[in-house]
């Protein structure tokens, strides 16, 4: 009998472990959608096709591609009851800045040779309950810079999943984060007419 609570232990605290890692607040973020818009474009979807080049009026562009995400706020107790208890304004979380990091899943993962150099970037809002911001996704200057700018003048695409963690803290000041992905295919797509 001791050994099955041991194993039921385990098994409860094993499912946790993402948010527990999240921080020690009362409330915790969940990423409910990352979209993405190619700067060429504008029409946000689930998965980027990030133009390296984009010709308008006969001149080469690039343009930078944004990323929309929505947050809603969770709740480490949710209460005694079955009810689910509303955040309060100390469960609040304010989101202060983002990192992006391109991956590829074959594992070629060398910043500046296989995938583009990720960045930080400086980011505003609180989450009370749900709300949604939009982000810098694809910087214009990483199209100039290697991998991407060899792209331009070939039919070769580079997919890479865009891993984005989101830092902030709860209104008590203590560090919480959280991460979302997108696909993002970078080519030089056929320009929008």
């Amino acid at each position: 009998m001791k050994t099955l609570a041991f194993l039921v232990g385990i098994a409860a605290s094993s499912a946790c472990g993402t948010v527990a890692r999240q921080g020690t607040g009362s409330s915790f973020l969940i990423v409910d959608s990352i979209e993405a818009a190619s700067g060429a474009r504008g029409e946000f979807t689930s998965t980027l096709q990030s133009d390296v080049v984009t010709i308008v009026d006969a001149s080469r562009s690039l343009f930078q591609d944004s990323g929309r995400v929505t947050f809603s706020l969770g709740l480490r107790d949710g209460g005694a009851s079955s009810a689910v208890s509303a955040p309060s304004a100390a469960n609040a979380i304010t989101i202060d800045r983002y990192r992006v990091r391109y991956v590829r899943a074959d594992g070629r993962n060398v910043a500046g040779v296989d995938v583009p150099y990720g960045f930080d970037g400086a980011f505003t809002l609180t989450v009370a309950e749900r709300a949604s911001a939009g982000f810098v996704l694809v910087r214009a200057q990483a199209k100039a810079e290697a991998p991407l700018a060899a792209l331009g003048g070939s039919a070769v695409f580079i997919s890479t999943i865009a891993e984005i963690t989101f830092f902030g803290h709860d209104q008590t000041g203590r560090a919480v984060s959280v991460t979302g992905r997108i696909d993002v295919h970078f080519g030089n797509w056929a320009d929008p007419k």
